[in-house]
């Protein structure tokens, strides 16, 4: 070879190893995980919408800059709907009975330390009836469509309808309200729902109405008005099992603690999470992993809202600029907005800055009485 020849093929190596170390390079911080937020969406230079008010969230909405919105659910969005929220002030974890369900001593004891021992994969496996003495009027009233999708629900069917936007429901809520508004391939209920019904030994799935016979047959009722504290503890509960194993571990597919998450939540999350432009937390107290970890996986552009009583989350990055009480900065990412209040009420404020009350009108009388009487409250301040 000549010496060019040689320094030619020199060249091309080194072009090539510089390649190869590149493309190595890009391989690796690709398979970093989604937390890391190396990747804005969007171009550098480009200046995404600051979110201070409910106004300026309705115009980001309806922006080109928002494609993509995934909203991260609570408690707080069913409370208008008569279902309390367990973790808070007379729900089922503070009003807990430990001493009239059908359990050991020592179970007992458990429960009384920590309420969601009553929910635990732990006792379950052992005895299911502390779960569902517990659940009975949950699982009964879901039976009876006692409780009905809230003003905070419907604006998600909007959100969807109207803006084509809407990527992907994560619910924590175990109630199924959802599933009054939204197509089911639009819900990941994270900790399962009480409407379906399956064996956690074999995971044969049973017939909701079928399985809430034997409740109502088999279960003894702890919340009966009618009967006293040691009444209740003299009634005794008959075992339901499964029709394929015979085992006593037929329960609403509900995710008890100590068992896994459904799959579809992680790989929703892979694919939803990277892409979305707007997130949406509303009437959760982000304390739950590992659905609170959406908040840092989206990239680190995308702006976050979030609806609640008050501000949280934190302790997970969340850093407010703005909140609904004020106009000023307060000095957080520019991306992180607080609107305090209940769900009704800020969703219903963001429906008339979309133009959405009409919507909400034409469907009033098929919500519960308190988000009628928020809907009510409003269009009285307004005339």
């Amino acid at each position: 070879f000549s010496s060019l020849s040689l320094q030619s093929v020199f060249s091309w190596q080194m072009l090539l190893g510089f390649r190869l170390s590149t493309y190595c390079l890009c391989l690796f911080l690709l398979s970093l995980s989604p937390t890391t937020a190396l990747f804005s969406k969007k171009m550098p230079g480009s200046s995404r919408r600051i979110i201070q008010d409910i106004a300026s969230l309705a115009k980001y909405i309806q922006s080109d800059q928002c494609s993509s919105i995934v909203v991260l659910t609570g408690a707080g969005m069913s409370v208008a709907s008569g279902i309390p929220d367990f973790r808070s002030a007379g729900g089922m974890y503070d009003t807990l009975r430990a001493d009239l369900l059908t359990a050991s001593s020592h179970q007992k004891q458990l429960m009384e330390l920590d309420p969601t021992f009553v929910v635990s994969w732990d006792i379950f496996q052992k005895n299911a009836f502390p779960y569902l003495e517990v659940r009975r009027p949950f699982i009964l009233g879901t039976a009876q469509q006692q409780w009905k999708a809230t003003l905070a629900h419907q604006f998600l069917k909007l959100l969807d309808v109207k803006t084509n936007k809407f990527t992907r429901l994560y619910t924590q809520n175990i109630d199924g309200l959802d599933h009054q508004c939204l197509p089911q391939d639009k819900i990941i209920s994270v900790h399962g729902t009480i409407a379906e019904v399956a064996c956690e030994g074999c995971g044969t799935e049973m017939e909701f109405d079928k399985f809430c016979q034997q409740v109502q047959s088999n279960i003894k009722d702890i919340y009966d008005p009618s009967l006293t504290d040691e009444e209740k503890k003299q009634q005794t509960s008959q075992k339901i099992e499964c029709p394929s194993c015979k085992q006593p571990l037929v329960k609403p597919k509900t995710v008890l603690f100590g068992r896994s998450l459904p799959e579809n939540f992680f790989t929703c999350m892979e694919q939803d999470m990277p892409k979305a432009d707007l997130l949406i937390v509303a009437g959760t107290s982000l304390v739950v992993s590992p659905a609170n970890s959406l908040v840092y996986r989206v990239a680190k552009d995308c702006q976050r809202v979030v609806v609640n009583q008050e501000p949280v989350g934190q302790e997970l990055g969340i850093a407010y600029s703005y909140d609904s009480n004020s106009s000023q900065k307060k000095g957080g990412a520019a991306r992180d907005y607080f609107a305090q209040g209940d769900c009704d009420q800020i969703f219903y404020e963001l429906c008339q800055e979309l133009g959405w009350v009409e919507d909400l009108l034409a469907i009033q009388d098929s919500l519960p009485e308190k988000s009628r009487a928020v809907l009510a409250s409003k269009q009285q301040q307004q005339s």
